[in-house]
């Protein structure tokens, strides 16, 4: 099947003129409507933090739907900012969308956010993997020596980092989370990362997938710390296969890496603008993305 051609609802970039465009991210856009934000998520995908102008069929509806699966799950760990998913519980001025925003769009509450990342850890990938390396630390927590990369962590950690509005995030240290929103503040968040994460990787791993690491979100609503943005998902998280696992070596995932391979095999400056990606790389990273959410959940996405 040619997802591209057979897929309907395709898309890579949305305009509702009536409502104000709160902003336009590397794979969301949100618009204010009614004292709410609409989130949409489409099928843009970056790598090196270049958005691509080929989209990734489905991306947006299985990061969205992915999201709700854990905010329902989590719901009586952590309130969240979820108000639905469902269009049908959309104001009625949203309707006459409902083709493009069914299963990609989420209704949220307007929440005050707090201005860094919450990242969890339970193996050692990535950029906490390229510091160890260099310090045998991570955001300044000292680790145990001899440590293979995509090696379980001794516990799970807590590594925040900064919010970047281009380019990466930078790790920092929980000190600086501290300096940032307060001491009381920063030791929930970490609570809640550390938490929501071990639930979520509980369950996973019964599903088939490891989840390496996850990067969350939170805000205030209303005086109460709420979890915002996604969750849990193959743009914000690590996920392996766990039948695949091996330590020592880079792991398969269920996300970009068809997407990263192909660049890295055609040397790529990762400057924009990016290439096009060809069909069977947009085909294979559809179904990586699709293959996340029937593990997750048990069932297809329709």
């Amino acid at each position: 099947m040619n997802l591209v051609e057979d897929q309907p609802r395709l898309c890579i970039e949305t305009d509702l003129p009536e409502f104000p465009l709160v902003r336009r991210g590397k794979v969301r856009d949100v618009y204010e409507v009614d004292g709410k934000l609409l989130m949409i998520a489409t099928d843009r995908i970056s790598a090196f933090d270049v958005v691509l102008p080929t989209p990734i069929p489905m991306k947006g509806a299985v990061l969205t739907q992915i999201s709700r699966f854990w905010f329902d799950m989590l719901r009586n760990l952590v309130p969240n900012h979820m108000v639905s998913v469902n269009v049908d519980e959309f104001p009625d001025r949203l309707k006459k969308y409902r083709s493009l925003l069914r299963l990609r769009s989420t209704l949220a509450l307007k929440v005050e956010m707090f201005p860094v990342e919450c990242v969890a850890r339970g193996y050692l990938s990535g950029s906490g993997w390229k510091e160890y390396r260099e310090t045998g630390e991570i955001c300044g927590i000292p680790l145990p020596q001899g440590l293979r990369e995509s090696h379980p962590l001794p516990e799970p950690i807590f590594t925040p980092a900064t919010k970047a509005e281009s380019g990466h995030d930078m790790n920092i240290p929980f000190e600086e989370v501290v300096k940032i929103v307060g001491r009381e503040t920063a030791e929930r968040l970490r609570q809640l990362t550390l938490e929501i994460y071990g639930r979520a990787a509980d369950y996973a791993i019964h599903k088939g997938i490891i989840i390496a690491d996850t990067k969350l979100e939170f805000g205030l609503y209303d005086g109460k710390i709420i979890l915002c943005d996604e969750v849990l998902t193959p743009d914000s998280s690590r996920f392996w296969p766990r039948a695949h696992y091996r330590p020592g070596r880079p792991q398969p995932s269920f996300d970009k890496q068809f997407v990263r391979d192909y660049l890295e095999s055609i040397n790529f400056n990762k400057q924009p603008p990016g290439p096009p990606l060809p069909e069977a790389v947009v085909k294979q990273t559809s179904e990586k993305y699709l293959d996340a959410y029937s593990f997750l959940t048990g069932s297809p996405l329709a």
